[in-house]
């Protein structure tokens, strides 16, 4: 396949991420602070993201199974969490965490354990989505070319 054509594929797919509302223009916002002098930063920090989310999610989970379960401390991992997917533009995640919140807050344990196994799937389509993403972009490189920067007027 032809570079163009990968460059092609590779704006329409982000697109879509945009437009199914797994990212918003943070991920944009981190984009642009990628160069030349730091050509793996938005892979960097989104492993990073993906590596504090599984332990989270981990710690979310055990703390869900607790007898006389701590809700303040699930409600600080959940903003955690928030936090770290808001950083990186994970929309629904981060919207998913604002539900689960509430949830906390109101010592819902059935709500809470609804709201983790929607973060969770929420978590591992934008994962994948990403993952396709990064190996798209890899393609791309690897046949001379370079990533198209995407503006969010679609």
């Amino acid at each position: 396949m032809e570079v163009g054509q990968m460059q092609r594929q590779w704006v329409d797919y982000t697109k879509s991420l945009f437009l199914e509302g797994l990212l918003d223009g943070q991920f944009l916002q981190l984009q642009q602070l990628q160069d030349d002098s730091n050509p793996d930063f938005v892979v960097e920090v989104v492993s990073l993201f993906f590596d504090d989310s599984e332990k989270l999610l981990n710690e979310i989970t055990r703390a869900l199974e607790q007898p006389g379960v701590d809700f303040k401390k699930i409600g600080a991992h959940v903003h955690q969490f928030k936090g770290s997917s808001s950083s990186i533009g994970a929309q629904r995640v981060k919207n998913g965490c604002v539900a689960f919140r509430n949830f906390c807050e109101e010592q819902n344990i059935e709500g809470c354990i609804r709201c983790l196994q929607q973060l969770k799937q929420e978590y591992y389509l934008v994962k994948n989505k990403l993952e396709t993403l990064f190996a798209m972009e890899q393609q791309i490189v690897a046949a001379g070319g370079s990533i198209p920067m995407l503006e969010l007027n679609f």
